[in-house]
């Protein structure tokens, strides 16, 4: 809203008409300090064998390899990456204030079929300089990743994005399962939801295990892929990202499915219904 070379205008009324500071103006954001990118990388890969550590836990592992952290560092970078462990905790993915959360419907349930049950997360993606944040939509039965979307942020919009895509390639799932995650608990992704007759579903709070299957998809990719790989850009990421799927989803087999890929179990059980 502000115009650097406003013809009568200085930068400073511009910033009293509008009652902003002029130094928020000129702020720019500075992203995480290189010791701490490269601890949510330790983070990350640690998190991946003993999801079930916690904040102390956390913080005595990397205090015992010799990094000298303390809980609220390492409490605010989990929170930051989304990393939830297992046991009953304080919950670090927030629920949109004001918000429903849904009760967990899969409990017993058997999926025998493509698009009976949809689930969906969200995971964090290092790069060299820096992160990004990958939300996937996975089929229950099948494991086929059906849609995915990368971001900078933890807006909700991404994930109805994914939403979007996967419902117009796919058709509307019966049930979607996620998290009680504040992008999943929005009014932008429920009412999506509400409005194509989809029944949903929510984790128990502080329970990865309840979204098992995609826990397994972020764990494939990073050892698979991301770890593979120091991306520089969002541009380097999205492609790295978009190859491995597809070759999940088509080549990759599964150990579910008797070594058949994702992708050709769905398209044949879609045929055979």
């Amino acid at each position: 809203m502000i115009e650097r070379s406003h013809p009568s205008l200085s930068i400073g009324a511009q910033c009293r008409l509008l009652s902003i500071s002029r130094s928020s103006f000129y702020y720019a954001p500075q992203g995480e300090a290189e010791v701490n990118l490269a601890l949510m990388r330790l983070i990350d890969r640690q998190f991946l064998e003993t999801p079930f550590y916690g904040v102390r836990q956390m913080t005595w592992h990397l205090q015992n390899e010799g990094y000298p952290v303390n809980q609220k560092r390492i409490r605010r970078l989990m929170r930051l990456m989304r990393l939830m462990p297992i046991y009953q905790k304080p919950n670090t993915s927030k629920r949109a204030k004001g918000h429903k959360t849904y009760p967990y419907l899969l409990s017993g349930l058997r999926v025998d079929r493509p698009n009976q049950a949809w689930c969906a997360d969200i995971t964090y993606l290092p790069m060299r300089r820096g992160f990004l944040y990958l939300v996937a939509i996975v089929d229950w039965f099948t494991r086929k990743a059906l849609a995915w979307r990368i971001s900078n942020t933890l807006e909700a919009d991404f994930c109805v994005e994914a939403l979007n895509e996967a419902v117009h390639r796919f058709g509307p799932p019966e049930i979607m399962n996620t998290d009680q995650g504040s992008q999943f608990t929005s009014f932008a992704w429920t009412d999506r939801l509400k409005r194509i007759g989809t029944r949903i579903s929510m984790d128990g709070k502080g329970r990865c295990l309840d979204n098992i299957f995609i826990e397994r998809l972020w764990r494939s990719l990073k050892y698979e892929c991301v770890y593979l790989h120091a991306w520089e850009t969002g541009s380097q990421a999205k492609a790295g990202v978009a190859r491995w799927i597809t070759f999940y989803n088509h080549q990759r087999p599964h150990a579910a499915h008797g070594g058949q890929p994702p992708a050709m179990v769905y398209f044949n059980q879609i045929k055979t219904d």
